[in-house]
């Protein structure tokens, strides 16, 4: 993954200072909090992967209906899948995921793999209607296609849910990564008026990107491009700090020091801005991936504090 070698050298650094409220490892086995710990602060699929892959559920999922590949826009990968339960009953709220993958990769979920039916299998066990999309991918689509994906995906989220269970005037959306930062530019032009607005009822910012300033531009290049100059009136965190949708904003403990401090500094510009300060967690031995791939196992380091956001 590109942003995995992004993010080697800022590793010599000293490590950026965690905030001092954490949330705890709820139900984190000890040695898988062994396993994460010896990969460290990077970005590394190949190890995280197998750690709670075991753990999961595998196909048919009993009690769930998955509808697979369902067209939200005119693109080839615009398409979403969506979880819902056997049995219908009363109108239930909609968790939306939205994939990480450094800009040009990534899927919402890989024949064989766990990941991301996961979360929605999660969502639905826990009341809520889940909804799995993925985007176009750079370098053949550049900013703001992820965002405008977002947005019709959640527009179309708005239109449609009902008819699988889901209440359209409670959808939160969750990113992690790259797909963090479509949903915080999603938001941020929403509320600038720069893309047509849905109703959300919140979003959780799982490691993303909000100062592209405040990045290293070597990986950010092949989807916001050379102007690098550019790059403020990109930044999600302008419009983040005026938009009205509720927002958990989250780090793993070891996340590469560069998403660390993304957080913390937006976090930071909440905290001073007309709109006060959010919720903010710092996911405890958590690293950058395994804090979505633990989702559906008895590690509920995250999954509580969503369900808490939602409910």
């Amino acid at each position: 993954m590109k942003l995995a070698a992004l993010v080697a050298p800022a590793l010599a650094m000293s490590a950026f200072s965690l905030s001092a409220v954490a949330a705890d490892d709820a139900g984190m086995p000890p040695e898988l909090a062994a396993k994460v710990a010896a990969i460290g602060r990077v970005i590394d699929p190949p190890k995280s992967a197998p750690l709670y892959a075991p753990l999961q559920e595998k196909e048919p999922y009993k009690g769930v209906k998955v509808a697979r590949d369902v067209r939200y826009g005119p693109d080839e990968r615009n398409l979403l899948d969506v979880f819902s339960p056997e049995s219908a009953g009363g109108s239930r709220p909609v968790l939306m995921y939205v994939h990480g993958g450094g800009f040009v990769g990534g899927t919402k979920h890989a024949p064989g793999s766990p990941f991301y039916d996961n979360i929605h299998l999660w969502a639905v066990r826990h009341g809520m209607v889940g909804v799995n999309m993925t985007y176009r991918l750079a370098p053949a689509a550049k900013w703001p296609a992820g965002a405008e994906d977002v947005g019709r995906a959640v527009a179309w989220v708005h239109q449609d849910i009902a008819k699988y269970g889901g209440d359209p005037a409670r959808i939160y959306i969750m990113g992690n990564s790259a797909g963090a930062t479509h949903v915080a530019d999603y938001l941020a032009q929403a509320a600038e008026h720069r893309l047509p607005a849905t109703p959300v009822a919140g979003a959780i910012l799982l490691s993303g990107i909000y100062d592209l300033t405040r990045f290293d531009p070597a990986g950010l290049k092949v989807y916001y491009g050379d102007n690098v100059e550019g790059y403020a009136g990109r930044s999600p965190i302008h419009g983040l700090l005026a938009s009205r949708v509720p927002l958990i904003v989250s780090t793993a403990e070891l996340d590469p020091v560069p998403f660390e401090r993304q957080a913390h500094e937006l976090r930071d510009a909440l905290c001073k801005s007309a709109r006060g300060c959010q919720s903010f967690l710092v996911l405890a031995k958590h690293n950058h991936l395994t804090q979505v791939q633990s989702i559906n196992t008895a590690d509920t380091t995250l999954t509580r504090h969503v369900l808490q956001f939602v409910k």
